[in-house]
């Protein structure tokens, strides 16, 4: 079976509980997860499937948590060719920076050469205040292609 890399970019814990609940998932399916609160380029395969399950922070930007993980990307340019990722980002559309932190950070995977898996989802925690239910769904709708 497959191995996920699920990095996570988190303030208040929503997308940590959204990133465990798809890890739980995708176990159950057999195959191999890793949760990275605190990613680093040295703690991830780049021949995994990075799921990246990230909510926005302030005025469009990246969690504390994962704003070093980012900086290391943009300052290493790491040759992410092999590498493909799926983005989980959450967010609250009353805010005109609406799920805008996580594409920084795939703006700059994709400058390293890493490509979409699947189509983004964009939760919208105004509509979906329980956000693992409409994520789980999504991973549904293309676990079996792992």
């Amino acid at each position: 079976m497959a191995k996920i890399e699920l990095i996570v970019g988190t303030t208040l814990g929503s997308a940590e509980y959204v990133a465990d609940e798809l890890a739980a998932q995708l176990e159950a399916l057999d195959h191999q997860t890793q949760v990275h609160l605190t990613p680093e380029l040295s703690d991830l395969d780049p021949k995994c499937l990075w799921l990246i399950v990230s909510s926005t922070h302030g005025a469009g930007d990246l969690p504390d948590n994962i704003q070093p993980f980012y900086e290391e990307i943009v300052a290493k340019n790491p040759d992410l060719s092999r590498t493909k990722y799926a983005l989980c980002a959450i967010g609250d559309s009353s805010y005109d920076t609406f799920c805008q932190g996580p594409e920084k950070l795939i703006e700059a995977i994709e400058n390293c050469g890493a490509q979409v898996y699947v189509d983004k989802i964009q939760i919208d925690v105004q509509y979906d205040p329980i956000p693992e239910e409409p994520a789980q769904a999504w991973l549904s709708t293309w676990q079996d292609h792992l």
